[in-house]
């Protein structure tokens, strides 16, 4: 069910010393599965044989989180038309800018699609270049510019390890309009009917009806 992904990611940050908002949250996510039980994770064939399309989309709410202005990460990935990797996270450090918190999801996507492709390329599995999905255009522009000024050469290494990446046609990174943003259901809280659109984004849905 990776459309709770954020939802659980959220309230178990404070499974340490949890208070009656967050028990209330909990039952919350628990009435939305009980009355989603017959939803799940659905996969269909690929139209095409080979080779496969290996597309990540990937995202970042900049200081979103009231307590420790720390960003949240998300991707979700996909292999053909099936959805087969997803995570949201809270990013360890705070980012001083949106950019630079876009750029660690990037990052961190980046490397969960390198490994799919090695582990895919030892299957002999037939793959065109993948692709990851940012709809931030300074991250993209920096992805692929290995310019460096003083508001990104704290994260150097991540610039130069996307941009090798990028350099040597290992992937493609590209921008994407907001609203075509899959990952966005995975990063934050969003109206029932943006909710809905994108959990049927992500595949989830119950194959009875």
């Amino acid at each position: 069910r990776p459309e709770i992904a954020f939802s659980v990611n959220k309230v178990s940050q404070f499974m340490c010393s949890p208070m009656e908002e967050h028990w209330k949250v909990v039952k919350r996510i628990l009435r939305y599965l009980k009355g989603t039980v017959g939803h799940g994770l659905v996969f269909s064939p690929a139209k095409h044989t080979a080779p496969f399309n290996l597309t990540a989309f990937t995202d970042a709410d900049w200081a979103s989180d009231p307590n420790d202005r720390r960003s949240t990460s998300a991707a979700c990935l996909y292999l053909g038309p099936n959805l087969v990797s997803w995570w949201s996270k809270k990013q360890l450090l705070v980012a001083k800018f949106s950019t630079e918190a876009e750029y660690r999801a990037l990052a961190q996507a980046v490397t969960e699609v390198l490994w799919i492709q090695s582990l895919l390329k030892e299957l002999k599995v037939p793959l065109n270049i993948p692709t990851v999905l940012c709809d931030n255009q300074s991250t993209v522009a920096l992805s692929h510019n290995l310019v460096l000024h003083s508001r990104s050469k704290h994260m150097e290494l991540d610039s130069f390890f996307v941009r090798e990446k990028v350099l040597n046609k290992s992937l493609i990174v590209s921008h994407i309009p907001a609203q075509h943003q899959f990952a966005d259901v995975l990063t934050k809280a969003l109206s029932p009917k943006r909710f809905l659109l994108l959990r049927s984004k992500l595949n989830v849905a119950d194959p009875s009806t």
